[in-house]
């Protein structure tokens, strides 16, 4: 199975696949909360989406309460603070987990692929990245603290959308 196929359903409960959300483009696949020392990268995460929506390209934000519980609202709760805050229009998913026994199939995929550091494995924290092609393929992986503005994330975008 391709990750494009991966079922996640959507913020709103209705049933969906990754290939859906991103609507066959490449993507960044982020795990977002909305009470995190790292929430402000939604503006960043925003940005991306509106320079390079029109170039093919999308966020998907997949909120995650692992992270000491830094993601408690319901999908309503998260929907709002999301569009009124930071005025996101990027598909978001329902809330996974990321880690553990409980990971989603998405991401038992994701976490395979290494960091800039070179390290695989584990989601470390909220606003982890992963871009992915448009046939699913995951090609980079950025560690938490990298904004959605570094030069080597936006880099990589361009790659994909040129």
């Amino acid at each position: 199975m391709s990750i494009l196929e991966a079922p996640i359903g959507r913020l709103d409960g209705t049933p969906a696949t990754l290939g859906e959300l991103t609507g066959g483009r490449p993507a960044l696949v982020v795990n977002v909360a909305s009470k995190c020392g790292l929430t402000p990268q939604y503006a960043g995460l925003e940005k991306l989406q509106e320079q390079y929506a029109d170039r093919g390209f999308t966020v998907v934000g997949v909120p995650c309460n692992q992270f000491m519980g830094q993601e408690p609202g319901s999908p309503e709760e998260i929907a709002e603070f999301c569009s009124s805050t930071y005025g996101v229009t990027f598909p978001m998913t329902e809330k996974v987990e990321v880690n553990g026994e409980g990971r989603h199939p998405l991401y038992e995929t994701l976490v395979t692929t290494p960091n800039e550091a070179g390290e695989a494995g584990d989601v470390q924290w909220n606003f982890e990245k992963f871009l992915l092609a448009a046939d699913g393929t995951v090609v980079a992986r950025f560690s938490p603290r990298v904004e959605p503005e570094d030069p080597a994330l936006v880099d990589a975008v361009e790659r994909l959308v040129s």
